[in-house]
């Protein structure tokens, strides 16, 4: 049998990861009760929107990361698309996003017709606090119990920090600011299931469930995988029935089919679920592995000039979901794109970070906030290999390759 599964938009055949001399990026790791689960959807006919799976997935995520509810999706990006609709995003209005993320959120506010607003990013690759408290200070006004932007006029109706790379935003000074300017928080937290605050108000709290809406993504290069899907959670009871009703085409009545809003068919399937409550029996071990295959990297990348793993943030434990090597080229003597063809060459594959989205086609002439350093960071960051499974002898084999200048 052969399976395929996007890495970074790229589908690499699952026979190809039969190689021991390839090492790929983040790939899932299916060794739980996947089988026996999905056997039990074929077994009962249980495959589609309906089913025992999609309740359990919904329940078990509230479980683990103490939201009280969950609403399971098609997609991140369709849990994000909805959260902007539940925030009561208007076409015409403002979010602000930060541009160094995966583009997902970006064109969800384009979605509902919305406009971005771009920040810059902080060391962790998070989305730059201190400037973007800055830019509600001193480019926006507060009137009539809403927030606007003095540049263009326009509402701001809400932001989309995002959890990037699996590390928490330091999102409490953030929050409060915008409670007080009535701007909606949607956390992005796609990428960081099961991160946690360590310290200050939050400590014990994890991502995605500190703003009214949280979102987290299951896609098949993600920490946990459902082979695709997302999970919206809420604060709210009446958010999450609304995100509910939405994400089934807004049935006011299944039977007769009557409709009184636009819907969505955005639901999750039951055995995509079921796959999705299998690997969440297994997070923490894979946070874990995860943490032990970060500190592998760290102590044995520090032998070699130039060459160092993005520091993770002192406020939050991450779930350390992709490895950021940052390389310094006039010490390492190679640059990004050198140090990504040499692994390339070894069969290891790298990616680097996303581009900025603020320079992206469809984005430029939206408004950006003082962007410095994310676009250093993505010239000088590349991910390597980090699966669940990747061994020690993976790793040491990526170090031999990256200590290739020393010869």
């Amino acid at each position: 049998m052969v399976f395929a599964v996007p890495i970074h938009g790229i589908e690499i055949n699952y026979r190809t990861f039969m190689s021991n001399t390839f090492i790929p990026l983040s790939v899932p790791v299916l060794e739980g009760n996947e089988w026996p689960y999905v056997k039990e959807c074929l077994d009962t006919g249980w495959i589609s929107t309906a089913g025992p799976f999609v309740t359990r997935f919904e329940e078990a995520i509230c479980a683990f990361t103490g939201s009280p509810y969950a609403t399971a999706c098609a997609s991140g990006t369709a849990a994000l698309h909805v959260a902007l609709l539940l925030a009561g995003v208007q076409p015409g209005e403002e979010v602000i996003v930060p541009t160094l993320t995966f583009i997902a959120p970006i064109n969800a506010v384009r979605y509902v017709q919305a406009e971005p607003v771009f920040m810059d990013s902080d060391p962790y690759f998070n989305i730059d606090v201190e400037k973007t408290l800055h830019f509600i200070e001193t480019e926006t006004v507060y009137r009539d119990g809403q927030t606007f932007n003095k540049k263009t006029g326009r509402r701001i109706a809400a932001i989309i920090p995002v959890h990037v790379f699996g590390n928490p935003v330091d999102l409490q000074p953030l929050i409060e600011r915008c409670q007080e300017r009535s701007i909606f928080v949607i956390e992005d937290a796609s990428e960081s299931l099961g991160a946690t605050y360590t310290t200050g108000a939050l400590k014990g709290r994890m991502t995605g469930t500190i703003a009214p809406i949280g979102v987290y993504s299951f896609n098949g290069n993600k920490i946990i995988s459902s082979g695709g899907g997302g999970m919206l959670v809420a604060q709210d009871a009446k958010l999450a029935e609304k995100a509910t009703y939405l994400t089934t085409q807004a049935k006011d009545d299944a039977v007769r089919y009557v409709h009184h809003e636009i819907g969505y068919n955005y639901r999750l399937t039951n055995v995509q679920a079921a796959l999705g409550v299998a690997q969440l029996e297994q997070l923490p071990e894979y946070i874990r592995r995860k943490k032990v295959i970060y500190e592998s990297y760290s102590q044995k990348l520090a032998a070699i000039e130039g060459l160092h793993l993005a520091e993770t943030p002192p406020y939050g434990m991450p779930n350390y979901w992709l490895m950021c090597l940052q390389i310094n080229s006039s010490k390492y003597g190679i640059d990004r794109e050198g140090v990504m063809r040499l692994l390339k060459e070894n069969n290891i594959q790298s990616r680097p970070v996303w581009y900025p989205n603020h320079l992206q086609t469809p984005y430029k002439e939206c408004q950006s906030y003082c962007i410095e350093l994310a676009e250093e960071l993505c010239s000088h960051t590349l991910n390597i290999p980090c699966s669940v499974n990747l061994t020690q002898d993976d790793i040491s084999h990526v170090i031999k390759v990256l200590k290739i200048t020393d010869l």
